[in-house]
């Protein structure tokens, strides 16, 4: 990781940096979303208020909504507002959208001025769904917002609506003979539709009243949808894109070839509707994909385009009192903005405040703890680090510090061990060079009694080295292990008779005490009689002349499957002092015992290595002047024979 010239992590990296972005990104959160819902709720509830009046008032909205979508100018609705404000009792007014007015139901010597923000905007291409549910009994505008009544050049003449209307007669007929009941519904441009009574448009597919007559679409509907597509096709083309044939209810199928070819794409669902007919949908159901929404986006363009010579142009509406006054549009006001503004400074400050705070006392023992182990990787003497609490940091330090310890502890054990090493190894070499010195120098004679004492400590030194060995590999995980069944008695004989003659020259009886066929166990015979086979050498190293070495087999009291072997001696026993080190490695109770006389230190630190690697353990008594025991605890073979 960079760092800087003083060694700490940069702010924006460090953990305090992150923890103080994290806490000001939440409190900016927290005081947004606050700040946002106050302003929604006190919004809402002047529009609440408003809308009391507005509700009641919505169908002014919608007449005059009517009004600029049957009609291409608004010439002619000053009547239509004065009847408004009669049946209402609110002064109505109109003005176009640069506020030059259209009608207005006050008296123009005594009308007050108009306030700056209007009720609504009356515009048959751009409908308030808001208003125009309300003011409709949740009949509501169209999805792309083109009021419904608004068909332009889709509205049937006389003629055409005549003939329409006796065809849905026959079919109205046809079914009721049939046992459906139905009936005829009229829709803005004057094109009649069956409407089955219960909605249940299958049960009429069943029938065979000719259901199909009325979908055929009429000359002046053609050529309006003709008219329609071209727009359409024209807008879609400036994108590059391919034409669309547009079907008589708006929605679009194969798309046909134009100039600019580009990729197909999926075909979209119909849109249920018919122009000209109640909320008749561009859009249709949820598209997806660009060409979808392109296509969409031109239709809808298109058609705001065809019937914008048929409606009146967006006009301003004001809805007021009886006086003249008009309802203001709610605003927040400049004092407001300020409060809300402070308060959200105040509550960010504070957040930043406290998490500086917290953040300082929690990356202060980090720090220490980063500086004392870069100490530690420099080579420098393990110091231990402060421990502020029994939080998780607290705790983080006193695992540090344990760490440290044990640390210290191994790099000292390692120390000795290099020391031991190199005392060890160098007695035998020393007399190897010796002998050899002496014989090159003609000291010596390269007799056989010459031969055999440079053989002997050649073995000595091969010895430490096979004894290293074993350790490195137990140390690696590498000590290699073939369990076979093994009857712990037969095992303890072989080991007796290894060591029988070595007893005897030291004036030891070695014995085995058995009653009869011992334990089975599962074990490496091998390794596990080179475990047992050190135990007994240092019984019998310091076991006097005249004492007893006794090895025994069996069974574990408390069961659980394991098997206890131990070696018992009569010898000078281990003072309680030096009892926990007996299987460190190299250590020898008295320190001033040779090679030759009191081993390396290296036999009871691989007894303790072999049998961890048989998933066993060793323990050690001692009375000191009475003798010592050994006990390996060994897990035996499963009942099936099997290792």
């Amino acid at each position: 990781m960079r760092r800087t010239a003083a060694g700490r992590v940069p702010l924006r990296r460090s953990l305090l940096g992150r923890l103080l972005a994290v806490s000001a990104l939440v409190a900016a959160c927290s005081v947004a979303a606050t700040a946002w819902i106050a302003v929604q709720t006190t919004s809402g509830a002047i529009k609440q208020e408003q809308g009391q009046n507005l509700t009641a008032d919505a169908r002014i909205y919608d007449t005059l909504l009517e009004y600029a979508a049957r009609n291409p100018t608004w010439d002619g609705v000053d009547a239509t507002v004065r009847k408004l404000a009669r049946e209402s009792g609110r002064r109505v007014a109109l003005t176009t959208q640069n506020r030059q007015p259209i009608a207005d139901s006050a008296a123009a010597a005594s009308a007050p001025a108009l306030p700056p923000q209007a009720s609504a905007v009356v515009d048959p291409l751009s409908v308030d769904t808001v208003l125009a549910a309300r003011g409709t009994d949740g009949r509501g505008a169209a999805a792309d917002r083109i009021d419904p009544r608004a068909v332009g050049p889709f509205r049937l003449s006389a003629a055409d609506g005549s003939a329409l209307r006796r065809k849905a007669d026959d079919q109205v007929a046809c079914l009721n003979r049939a046992g459906i009941a139905s009936d005829v519904v009229v829709g803005p441009s004057g094109r009649p539709r069956v409407q089955v009574v219960g909605n249940d448009p299958e049960r009429a597919q069943g029938t065979r009243c000719d259901l199909a007559g009325l979908d055929t679409p009429t000359r002046s509907e053609r050529k309006a949808l003709d008219a329609l597509t071209e727009l359409a096709d024209a807008c879609l083309k400036r994108q590059g894109r391919e034409g669309v044939r547009l079907n008589n209810d708006l929605s679009w199928g194969d798309p046909v070839p134009v100039a600019v070819p580009v990729p197909a794409t999926p075909r979209p669902e119909p849109v249920p509707a018919a122009p000209g007919e109640a909320a008749p949908s561009v859009t249709g159901p949820e598209r997806t994909g660009e060409n979808d929404r392109a296509i969409a986006s031109c239709v809808g363009t298109a058609r705001s385009e065809q019937l914008s010579s048929y409606v009146a142009s967006p006009a301003l509406l004001f809805i007021g009192d009886e006086g003249g006054a008009t309802l203001p549009g709610f605003d927040l006001s400049p004092a407001n903005s300020a409060r809300i503004a402070g308060a959200a400074a105040l509550v960010l400050a504070l957040t930043v405040g406290a998490s500086v705070f917290a953040g300082a006392r929690l990356v202060r023992p980090l720090h220490a703890l980063t500086g004392a182990a870069q100490r530690m990787r420099d080579g420098e003497e393990p110091t231990s680090v402060p421990v502020s609490g029994d939080d998780e940091v607290g705790r983080l330090a006193a695992a540090f510090n344990d760490m440290s310890a044990h640390r210290a502890r191994l790099e000292e054990q390692r120390k000795a061990m290099v020391s031991d090493v190199a005392h060890e190894l160098r007695t035998p070499l020393s007399n190897i060079r010796g002998w050899l010195e002496a014989a090159q120098d003609g000291l010596a004679e390269p007799d056989p009694a010459f031969v055999s004492s440079l053989l002997e400590e050649a073995v000595l030194l091969q010895h430490i080295i096979d004894d290293l060995q074993d350790l490195a590999e137990a140390d690696a995980g590498a000590l290699r292990l073939h369990p076979e069944p093994v009857e712990a008695r037969e095992l303890l004989g072989q080991v007796a008779a290894a060591h029988q003659a070595r007893a005897e020259g030291a004036g030891v009886t070695l014995v085995v005490e058995a009653a009869g066929p011992g334990p089975e166990l599962c074990a490496d015979p091998v390794r596990l009689r080179q475990a047992v086979g050190n135990l007994v050498s240092n019984a019998v190293r310091h076991t006097p002349r005249g004492g007893r070495v006794t090895l025994r087999a069996s069974a574990s009291e408390g069961g659980g499957g394991a098997v206890l072997i131990e070696v018992a001696d009569t010898g000078s026993g281990i003072p309680a002092r030096d009892l926990p080190h007996v299987f460190d490695r190299f250590w020898r109770a008295e320190k001033s015992r040779s090679r030759r006389t009191g081993g390396s230190g290296l036999g009871l630190a691989i007894v303790r290595k072999l049998v961890e690697a048989h998933g066993g353990t060793v323990e050690a008594a001692s009375t000191e002047g009475e003798g010592s025991t050994f006990v390996l605890r060994l897990p035996a073979t499963p009942p099936d024979g099997t290792p």
